[in-house]
């Protein structure tokens, strides 16, 4: 900082972003939460699910982190029977682009147009993205959403899949993708797991806190939400008009 000015300008920016940003992914994470009347009954043939153009799916996935740290990750797209290896990566992380039965909220568990990119180290790739990629393999074998959260939960319960592992973590800072009709683009953020736990150890979700915290009872996991500052190419994060999002 050049001088005393200078700094004071810059505190009072970072607050008033942590704020803006704060309230930008309550309200995403509450409309989240939602039960709402869904437009999408049953799922859509797959090909709707499907990205025809290999090299944009990387691109996207890894859209998910800033380059430093997806240039070197693993890359996962969707085929037609699950997840596949597109690209091997020597750093341990994994960047996938998710579609709605894994990132959506419940209205919009079968919205085809779902592209949610998001990077995970090798603690979540073990944890979370495992338990994503089974749910993934069992609606595409044609099981339904209650079959595979009953499903999930069983093997939760009899360690058939991993509790969420001491150091998981993910970025979802991607500028790209679609959240869906609910939350149409997810604001940047970064998401740490822990196996069900209390929120308060983080101070989450009290008035003032920028940390939030949802609890997953049934499948004993906590995930904690902390707004990130920028969008994984370095620029400025600000939420965009309804108009403004792609899918």
């Amino acid at each position: 900082m050049r001088n005393k000015k200078f700094g004071a300008i810059a505190i009072k920016s970072l607050a008033l972003l942590v704020v803006l940003v704060t309230s930008c992914l309550i309200t995403a994470f509450q409309a989240a939460a939602q039960d709402a009347k869904t437009p999408y009954p049953k799922m859509a043939p797959i090909e709707l699910y499907l990205m025809t153009d290999r090299d944009a799916e990387i691109a996207l996935a890894r859209s998910a982190a800033p380059e430093s740290i997806s240039r070197d990750a693993e890359v996962l797209i969707l085929g037609r029977h699950g997840f596949e290896t597109a690209a091997k990566g020597k750093n341990g992380f994994v960047c996938i682009v998710e579609r709605s039965w894994t990132s959506a909220p419940d209205a919009d568990f079968w919205n085809p147009k779902v592209r949610t990119p998001i990077c995970y180290n090798a603690a979540a790739a073990r944890s979370v993205l495992n338990r994503n990629i089974k749910r993934t393999d069992w609606i595409l074998a044609g099981r339904t959403k209650d079959q595979v959260d009953e499903t999930i939960v069983a093997a939760v319960d009899k360690k058939e899949l991993p509790a969420m592992e001491p150091g998981a973590m993910c970025y979802m800072m991607s500028k790209q993708g679609y959240g869906g009709d609910s939350v149409p683009h997810w604001p940047s953020h970064l998401m740490f797991y822990f196996p069900e736990t209390d929120a308060a150890i983080w101070g989450a979700n009290l008035p003032g806190s920028p940390v939030l915290a949802l609890t997953d009872t049934r499948e004993h996991a906590t995930t904690f939400v902390i707004a990130a500052q920028h969008w994984s190419d370095g620029t400025e994060y600000r939420e965009a008009p309804a108009a403004d999002h792609h899918h």
